[in-house]
């Protein structure tokens, strides 16, 4: 089964209007679709909640820790410069290691549809084997953030999970059975 059968994904909404019933969360559901569709992850679990750093980084720590084991979590919303995008502030509170390459490789691809892309504050990082991406809330913004790095997912999720022993000799041996070799 190649890895973009078997990613286990979720998505979590960051809005105030939308945890109070005020708005409809349109980013969210366009994320699930996308990752369903383009990655074909399994998206076990959504929620919408409020912006509250606290409650943020609870949700990325039991999600990333959870039973569902979780390869990909993925937010959307509050990564802006309005007072309450906090979503950066509450995931550099649970991360455990960062990963911004990700993040400005998605910005750096976006900037040719818009120069806006750097308006986000987006981060990226781990916690344990979980892979936290945090998008923002338009669902243009979302949806095109995470189509400019959807190429590479896969594999980052496959070495994060430690199925991939790739050290450029052409006699690696995995411990895992896996090796995986590019021609790039």
């Amino acid at each position: 089964m190649s890895v973009e059968s078997s990613i286990r994904a979720a998505v979590l909404t960051v809005s105030d209007r939308c945890s109070r019933g005020e708005a409809t969360d349109t980013s969210g559901p366009a994320l699930v679709a996308m990752l369903r569709t383009r990655l074909g992850a399994q998206v076990c679990l959504t929620a919408c909640v409020p912006d509250e750093k606290a409650v943020i980084a609870a949700k990325f720590v039991e999600w990333s820790r959870s039973s569902e084991r979780i390869d990909l979590v993925v937010s959307t919303g509050g990564t802006g410069l309005a007072p309450r995008d906090v979503t950066p502030e509450a995931a550099l509170m649970v991360l455990e290691r960062l990963h911004s390459g990700l993040m400005e490789l998605a910005r750096m691809r976006c900037y040719a549809k818009t120069p806006r892309a750097f308006l986000s504050r987006g981060i990226a990082g781990t916690i344990g084997r979980t892979l936290v991406l945090t998008l923002p809330g338009s669902p243009r913004g979302a949806t095109e953030n995470l189509e400019a790095i959807l190429d590479i997912l896969p594999h980052a999720i496959e070495t994060l999970r430690g199925e991939v022993q790739d050290d450029g000799r052409p006699d690696a041996q995995s411990r895992s059975g896996r090796v995986v070799h590019h021609d790039d």
